[in-house]
């Protein structure tokens, strides 16, 4: 039986939202937000109190999707690439005078904000790899001039770690086995020395995540000893550490840090739902009344200098993401808005966690989320794959789960081996089974699924993007009577093509994926056998693989390797290379046209509803 409820337009999910990523100014005056303008995603800046809304920049084609207030309080900033190529410039708006401004007007460079400091309120420090492609020097950027001095070159690492006085005093270095050492200097002239060392079987659990204000201590997360990461305080003269926060299964998450004592004030568990354990006792009164304003999962997103005013974000499974600004002198919550208020006209699904064991013993957690007004049973089913794959699903406003779902479609969402979160030896078990164990998870989940009695069997799509484009044509190759179709967008074909062509800024973590995906020379034999590319003759399923043409991760020739391979060998599919696109896709129209044309497929061969 299909489902009747009120059919979701896909502009509503996944066109430009109304009002997205406030952020209240540095004095606490002024609020800003992104919001479309012309159809093209732009920043606004108001007065708080007032209805004085004004779009202060002007961009005219992929839309502004990272922003930020500087501390000077005169200055909007924000970064753009061109047509998805990742090569992210810097640039400034001055809400005096009006003027935008390129501040890394280079080609060819990327630019990554490394710290800023209502401290500093004149600086802020970037990340550039002007002078090497491969390497990102630390600058510091000058906000009265708008001019760059470089202040770190970077011999090798990754990132950087910055203390309370904006001086560089820690960084990450990778080791030929895919670890990581953790390098300390006491001032900017002494040399590097390293303090912490996390081996391969640490790396993906493992971080700095700040100085304290003495700059004798720097927090980290820190897995050894222990499964899943813990939050420590690392002394850095005497190496001695104290544990903060820890949970046996799950890595911490998240903290929130005093930005002017640097205490750290809470901390989140990402386990089925994001969970926050309040240390500071000052907080603890705020805390209680923002967890009460509504059942999603809250974050504190934006706070002013004074710390009196916080901006909180809820999110849930079914309905839009809510905004609101809240004082902590009279502890009262104002709404500000939802980010997109039409959903709120439609009846939405919710996300069920799932778990369940894998053919050789570990527990699986991942998400499932049914159509409304149906009968849960013998559903058509989309395995919707997550990217990474160091990286997982969680619970909350999910556009394509809702998407699915709404269409008639019970999504699937697994937390596959080599997902992260679930501690180290969960992420660890993914080493070398790209294609392998990890392809196993997702087929036993959608036995899983079948077993339960959800799905039909013989009703089953793999879907995904990034990795989990990869898993999808993973899924038509390895196990090709398990799917009835498949969608790859911007997924690698080829393990070998694909490792040998990452960007060049990616090159310091190469060993990473040597340790754990596999050595494009030493392991030639075996990537074939986990590359799509090289097994295109047992596909029986029709495809459909989608590409943007500029992506610097999966470059457009891992997509038309396998089309060119499947005409060739007459498999049904169809092929859609966006020229103006990336790693994903950006711009709204594009948008529309990928899911329009994913639905159309989906209709065709499983049968749930279109829009069109």
């Amino acid at each position: 039986m299909q489902t009747t409820t009120k059919l979701i337009p896909r502009e509503i999910l996944f066109g430009n939202p109304e009002k997205v990523s406030p952020t209240i100014s540095p004095d606490g005056t002024k609020l800003a937000y992104l919001a479309p303008k012309d159809g093209v995603l732009n920043v606004w800046v108001k007065t708080i109190g007032s209805d004085d809304d004004k779009v202060v920049t002007d961009d005219r084609d992929r839309g502004i999707r990272g922003y930020f207030w500087a501390k000077d309080n005169r200055h909007v900033m924000y970064v753009q690439d061109v047509g998805g190529d990742e090569n992210f410039r810097l640039y400034w708006v001055d809400l005096q005078t009006g003027d935008t401004r390129d501040l890394t007007p280079f080609e060819k460079v990327q630019v990554q904000v490394v710290k800023q400091s209502k401290h500093h309120p004149n600086h802020i420090l970037l990340g550039i790899n002007k002078d090497n492609p491969q390497l990102h020097d630390v600058y510091r950027l000058d906000l009265t001039t708008g001019d760059l001095e470089k202040v770190a070159e970077n011999p090798g690492f990754i990132g950087w770690v910055v203390d309370f006085d904006m001086k560089v005093r820690g960084a990450m270095a990778p080791q030929p086995d895919g670890g990581f050492v953790l390098v300390h200097r006491e001032t900017e002239q002494d040399e590097w020395k390293p303090i912490v060392q996390w081996g391969p079987q640490d790396a993906l659990s493992s971080g700095p995540a700040g100085f304290t204000r003495d700059g004798q201590h720097m927090y980290l997360i820190d897995p050894r000893n222990a499964n899943a990461g813990k939050l420590v305080k690392l002394n850095v003269g005497t190496g001695d550490i104290e544990v903060i926060a820890e949970d046996p299964k799950y890595d911490v998450a998240g903290a929130v840090i005093h930005p002017d004592t640097t205490e750290v004030q809470m901390i989140a568990f990402l386990r089925s739902r994001l969970e926050w354990q309040v240390l500071d006792e000052s907080i603890r009164a705020d805390i209680d009344v923002i967890s009460g304003l509504e059942p999603g999962d809250y974050g504190i997103s934006s706070r002013d200098d004074e710390d009196r005013t916080w901006l909180v974000s809820f999110d849930r499974d079914n309905g839009p993401v809510s905004y609101y600004a809240y004082d902590r002198a009279s502890k009262q919550a104002t709404f500000l808005f939802h980010h997109r208020p039409e959903l709120n006209d439609y009846p939405l699904a919710e996300m069920d966690p799932i778990s369940f064991k894998s053919r050789d013993g570990l527990d699986i957690h991942g998400y499932i989320t049914f159509p409304l007004g149906v009968e849960r049973k013998n559903l058509p089913l989309v395995l919707d794959v997550h990217g990474g794959p160091w990286a997982r699903d969680s619970w909350g406003f999910n556009p394509e789960a809702q998407w699915l779902a709404n269409r008639g479609y019970a999504c699937l969402q697994v937390n596959f081996r080599g997902s992260t979160g679930y501690g180290k030896d969960f992420v660890n078990a993914g080493d070398r089974e790209w294609g392998g164990k990890m392809q196993d998870d997702l087929t036993d989940a959608v036995k899983w699924a079948i077993d339960q009695g959800f799905a039909d069997p013989d009703r089953v799509c793999i879907y995904g993007g990034s990795y989990g484009g990869y898993a999808a044509l993973a899924g038509a190759t390895f196990t090709p009577d398990l799917y009835k179709c498949a969608v790859d967008l911007v997924g690698p074909s080829s393990l070998l093509t694909f490792i040998n062509t990452i960007p060049p800024y990616w090159m310091p973590l190469v060993q990473l994926f040597h340790h754990r995906v596999g050595h494009p020379e030493q392991d030639a034999e075996f990537l074939k056998t986990r590359s799509p590319l090289f097994h295109v003759d047992r596909i029986k399923i029709p495809m459909l693989i989608a590409q943007g043409a500029n992506d610097p991760r999966v470059n457009q020739a891992e997509s038309e390797q396998i089309v060119e391979a499947m005409k060739k060998k007459g498999i049904d599919h169809e092929y859609m290379l966006f020229p103006d696109e990336g790693h994903g896709f950006a711009k709204p129209e594009n948008r529309m046209k990928f899911y329009e044309a994913v639905e159309r497929f989906l209709a065709r061969h499983l049968g749930g509803r279109s829009e069109n």
